[in-house]
């Protein structure tokens, strides 16, 4: 018997809901809820971050390689096949910066709604939604926890006095096996046993009867507690049916394998691909830069005096029907073509009957000096010819002046261009060093 009271005096915990307060769980649930609705927007704001860089990194990728293939070597239809890949860049940057508006305008915006309609915040802390858990989950435990709290008192109490009814049975038994024991002092012992056992019958009575009266509230305390966590448990049900449905809307918006301009633009790039022929492009380059291209093959030319006399510096670099290509100093592959000169003996045999008209003039005439502008000998006094300017210029090729009128210069030098260009593409200069002349206008860019 004593060892049944000893584990009665156990006290078992427990983490069941029906325990008193065990359903602050719940309650905290709806703080969580409001928590995840923060957690999630968080989510979609980072991501729409990572579509907004990605996009942007994609653009500055095509932009470059597009200048880089448009100024490199390559050439024809596999020049328009690699170029597809930066427009494939620009077209996926925009889907995916549209992928991020929508995750910021439509699901971002969605859920801050559904989250502001959903928590109410108090003047005094905390949402309307927490304290209603709470409140109604206490209303429905009181009258259970009452008795319960009464139950353990007369537990006590029963349990207190088994434990002096042992006491003083013990105390009887030892004065029995002594043997100089005083029947007075015995007489007292056992009507203090007998006075316990009365205590023990009486407690337990009581304690019993509190446990049939807690356990009469107990159905009705189970069906209180029942109706307001399903209360709650619909509350959550709400977010968890909502949640999955935004999900579900942001997985369309970054489904982009859903999208039909995506599949569209992958079969452009494909059949752009696809589209590239070796046959085609090497029959360009033939004709472009090969033995396909027309020649001037070299003639007889004939020269003449009266005419080399008559030809003044503009003529000189006027286009006509057979020109040679004079002063090229080629230092990489994509070097600029020079402006054109005239060659003075493909231009007699072409203008044979215009020279035998040509009358003819004294050395002392200023007209026969394709060097005099003004009658003082120098070219770049006449400024009705070409308005002067003064802009600081760089030479992006070597050049080596093929006239006395010409400049020469290296890669990187800068000068000063006080001429502007003329309709054959050339125009004047002055080096650093005084000298003044003539270049050809795509050698060199202005200096910003």
């Amino acid at each position: 018997m004593s060892g049944s009271y000893d584990d009665s005096m156990i006290d078992v915990s427990s983490d069941s809901f029906w325990e008193i307060g065990n359903y602050k769980r719940t309650v905290k649930r709806v703080d969580d809820g409001n928590r995840l609705c923060n957690d999630l927007m968080n989510c979609l704001h980072e991501r729409a971050r990572i579509e907004k860089a990605y996009a942007q990194q994609l653009t500055e990728w095509g932009k470059r390689w597009r200048q880089l293939i448009e100024k490199g070597p390559q050439y024809g239809t596999l020049e328009r096949a690699w170029s597809a890949l930066c427009t494939e860049a620009e077209k996926v940057s925009d889907l995916h910066m549209e992928v991020k508006a929508a995750l910021m305008g439509e699901d971002y915006e969605k859920l801050k709604n559904w989250q502001r309609d959903s928590f109410h915040k108090q003047m005094i802390g905390g949402f309307k939604e927490t304290k209603e858990a709470e409140d109604g989950f206490r209303k429905a435990q009181k009258p259970w926890a009452k008795k319960l709290k009464e139950v353990e008192t007369m537990k006590k109490s029963y349990h207190s006095a088994c434990k002096e009814e042992k006491l003083a049975t013990s105390r009887e038994t030892t004065s029995k096996l002594e043997s100089n024991n005083n029947p007075e002092a015995q007489k007292k012992l056992q009507e203090k046993v007998e006075k316990c056992q009365q205590e023990v019958q009486k407690t337990k009575e009581r304690y019993e009867k509190s446990l049939e009266e807690l356990n009469k509230l107990t159905p009705q305390y189970m069906e209180n507690m029942e109706q307001v966590f399903e209360q709650w448990q619909q509350f959550e049900d709400k977010r968890i049916r909502f949640f999955r449905e935004l999900l579900l809307e942001v997985k369309q918006h970054l489904d982009l394998s859903a999208n039909h301009r995506f599949q569209e633009l992958y079969h452009t790039l494909e059949d752009t691909v696809s589209a590239t022929d070796a046959e085609e492009d090497l029959k360009w380059f033939r004709s472009n830069h090969g033995p396909g291209m027309p020649m001037n093959w070299p003639q007889f030319e004939e020269w003449s005096v009266d005419l080399n006399r008559t030809l003044s510096r503009r003529e000189k670099k006027k286009p006509s029907e057979g020109v040679t290509l004079t002063g090229i100093n080629q230092t990489g592959s994509d070097q600029p073509v020079q402006p054109a000169k005239t060659s003075m003996a493909v231009f007699c045999l072409s203008s044979a009957s215009s020279v035998e008209k040509t009358p003819d003039w004294s050395d002392d005439d200023t007209g026969g000096n394709p060097f005099s502008a003004n009658g003082d000998g120098n070219p770049f006094e006449d400024e009705s010819s070409s308005p002067v300017v003064s802009v600081p210029v760089r030479a992006l090729y070597d050049y080596e002046g093929q006239e006395q009128d010409e400049l020469s210069f290296k890669a990187g030098d800068e000068f000063t261009k006080i001429g502007e260009e003329d309709d054959q593409g050339w125009c004047k200069g002055r080096l650093k060093d005084g000298q003044a002349g003539l270049y050809p206008a795509n050698y060199v860019e202005d200096i910003q």
